[in-house]
């Protein structure tokens, strides 16, 4: 998410089209990213299972099953990259930002092997507990894509300045820097020692394909339906202007660098119940759960006062487009106010993937972020009696976020009661 702000701050200063191509090439780009990740995250719960149960013997196996396929769905996700007019015929646009969304999806094709192997040892890292090694690689391919996208995009390092052309190159250059650094730590770091994942290599497996594929294509459902419920508003948006589509893109982009806290807990609170859970220990799982959703709430609360009152220097820092501006600043209080939901259903949603169940959140967040979210926000833009424009799409998806954190709730709290019953 820092590489996305990094883009939307670079491009802010070279053009509003520049802005809008990476807002609309960005939002499919990291849609598709999602949805795939969100397959290959099914290595988290299984392994951390695992763990708490006490057999690390075959956790090594489940992460060589995930890489087979992570390579297996990059396969149609590089092709979809690399031919996206099915989906930009969706949406009527400016020739030119049609042009440059084209080359930059075309570009990042090549980074998506790269980002899905290492979001698969990211899982892995997550599941045992070990989330400080991700987060020294992240911090370091981010101020690396900083230093090569301004220089490409801007300072024009490959004889022109290449604007979004050079935020993607230089996306595509940190993301295998990233996965060979994965590859480095699980050969020779503690994990690798201990674990040995390179070593005994098995062939693809149906058994824990079917597992993986079970648990993970709902939550890729998921990552993908509630990621496009706000992507794909500037796709419906576009015909609207570059300015607006621009200005959209700053308070999205504002909204998913908040959403990393209440994620991040949610992360950790998955590993945390899951491997609980593989030890059948329920009253560490409760104090897990009752933790993450107290920093959450109290967190999403301090985020969403933060940037009310911080508003304008952010958006400022974004562009130097007047009217680009005026839009975001225009947008930012449905961000400040939705934080606490959004915190609530995220953490829902992970603690349930921690028992393994995703496919009743998967309907909900359906219903709530497409049903709510895109469709009422697509009649409140365009067609209520009083058209909201853009703004149409962000009260509605603030009510998609209140309705999927009113059924997720209950649905975690039946199922805890559910499976220390069972087990």
């Amino acid at each position: 998410m820092g590489m996305m702000v990094v883009d939307t701050l670079v491009l802010g200063h070279v053009s509003a089209a520049d802005l809008a191509a990476v807002a609309i090439g960005g939002g499919l780009h990291v849609s598709l990213v999602f949805a795939l990740v969100g397959i290959l995250q099914a290595v988290a719960p299984v392994v951390a299972h695992l763990h708490g149960a006490g057999r690390d013997n075959e956790v090594a196996g489940v992460l060589q099953q995930g890489f087979w396929l992570a390579m297996l769905l990059s396969l149609p996700g590089a092709g979809l990259l690399s031919a996206p007019w099915a989906v930009l015929s969706l949406a009527e646009m400016d020739g030119l930002i049609e042009a440059k969304v084209v080359d930059y999806l075309g570009i990042l094709a090549w980074g998506l092997p790269a980002a899905l192997f290492y979001r698969t040892f990211y899982a892995f890292c997550n599941a045992l507990g070990q989330p400080r090694v991700l987060m020294v690689i992240g911090l370091i391919a981010l101020l690396l894509h900083a230093f090569l996208a301004w220089g490409f995009a801007i300072l024009g390092w490959l004889n022109a300045p290449l604007g979004v052309a050079g935020c993607a190159l230089s996306n595509v250059m940190v993301a295998w820097s990233a996965c060979l650094a994965a590859v480095t730590y699980l050969a020779w770091g503690p994990l690798g020692q201990r674990y040995r994942p390179f070593s005994n290599w098995q062939m693809p497996k149906w058994p824990m394909w079917r597992e993986l594929l079970r648990l993970g294509v709902p939550m890729g459902c998921s990552n993908f339906v509630e990621i496009t419920s706000f992507t794909l508003i500037s796709l419906f948006i576009a015909s609207l202007g570059a300015d607006v589509v621009a200005g959209h893109r700053i308070v999205s982009n504002l909204a998913a660098l908040c959403y990393m806290l209440p994620l991040s807990l949610a992360i950790a609170s998955l590993s945390s119940v899951a491997q609980a859970v593989g030890a059948r220990d329920w009253a560490r799982a409760n104090l897990a759960i009752r933790a993450g959703m107290l920093l959450s709430i109290l967190m999403s609360t301090v985020i969403g006062i933060m940037l009310w009152l911080a508003a304008r220097p952010l958006v400022e820092a974004y562009t130097d487009d007047a009217k680009v501006s005026a839009v975001a600043l225009g947008l930012v209080g449905f961000v400040a106010v939705y934080q606490l939901f959004d915190a609530l259903q995220t953490m829902a949603g992970h603690v349930l993937r921690a028992y393994r169940v995703t496919f009743l959140p998967m309907l909900i967040q359906v219903i709530s972020f497409w049903g709510v979210g895109l469709l009422g926000g697509w009649w409140l833009c365009f067609h209520a009696w009083l058209p909201f424009g853009v703004a149409g799409f962000w009260w509605a998806s603030v009510l998609s976020l209140v309705f999927a954190a009113g059924l997720l709730g209950p649905l975690l709290w039946r199922t805890i009661r559910i499976t220390e019953s069972i087990l």
